[in-house]
């Protein structure tokens, strides 16, 4: 009985989001994270944690995939461009983590890396008859180029290389718009089945947590990193700005994705 009417309750909020115009939406929309953000800052206290949890909920969002592929036989609904965008940032961070920590982020980093790669073989080799290329029509070179562009214009100031600096942002840069070929295929295929709305909800949650690290940093340092603009160094707030750009991309799936699932609706539909 309990657990009924909390559902219900929950339907109504939903209800009455849904009835809501976009100018109750979007305030709803930054103030409710950042509520969250601020229980966060107080709850857990190293706050690289943050980080590590965002990875280990990558890697379940991979997990979800292998176990689709190796199940359903199926990879209908995944975006091949998404998944290659994905291991080409993997690489490049990999690279930079050896060089410059060599620590549980570069093991993490190893293993999200190969299972992503064995995602890709598996859509271009095993599992091809699935794949609806019509659908995927997001090109590589959307997210590439411009990363690239401005990983060259904008990157930290460190003690590291050159190019280890470069690579560092593009990684940066790239993964925050990675996703992008993935929500572009949901888009024009209106329906998303479990497994894929599973695997794109969790890099969702990833994202929150990592750009939720970054704005504590802001927060303990009383915004003395965003008032580095003013000395010439933008590198900071371009981070920050990165991880907040996916974390709001991919807020709008994820309202639709906790939606139906109070809703007990195993297929996702997305809006037109």
């Amino acid at each position: 009985m309990g657990k009924r009417r909390g559902v219900s309750a929950v339907n109504v909020v939903f209800g009455w989001l849904r009835h809501q115009s976009k100018m109750v939406k979007i305030p709803l929309g930054i103030i409710l994270p950042l509520i969250l953000v601020v229980f966060l800052r107080f709850t857990v206290k190293n706050h690289n944690h943050f980080f590590v949890a965002s990875e280990l909920i990558h890697a379940a969002g991979i997990i979800i995939l292998i176990y689709k592929l190796t199940r359903q036989k199926t990879c209908s609904g995944l975006s091949l461009k998404s998944q290659e965008v994905t291991a080409v940032f993997l690489a490049v961070r990999l690279i930079c983590s050896i060089s410059m920590e060599g620590d549980i982020h570069t093991v993490l980093d190893f293993a999200t890396l190969v299972s992503t790669l064995w995602v890709i073989y598996m859509i271009r080799f095993k599992l091809k008859a699935s794949y609806v290329k019509t659908l995927d029509n997001c090109h590589h070179y959307y997210v590439l180029v411009p990363s690239a562009i401005l990983a060259f214009i904008i990157h930290p100031s460190t003690r590291y290389t050159y190019i280890n600096r470069v690579m560092w942002a593009f990684c940066v840069y790239l993964e925050s718009v990675s996703v992008l070929p993935q929500l572009r295929l949901m888009q024009n295929a209106q329906i998303i089945e479990p497994f894929t709305a599973h695997y794109v909800f969790a890099l969702g949650i990833a994202r929150f947590l990592a750009c939720a690290h970054w704005l504590i940093q802001v927060f303990e340092t009383r915004g003395r990193y965003l008032w580095l603009i003013g000395a010439g160094y933008f590198w900071f707030p371009m981070a920050l700005l990165a991880e907040a750009v996916q974390t709001f991309i991919l807020a709008d799936f994820c309202y639709y994705y906790v939606k139906s699932a109070m809703e007990g609706q195993l297929v996702l539909k997305m809006p037109v």
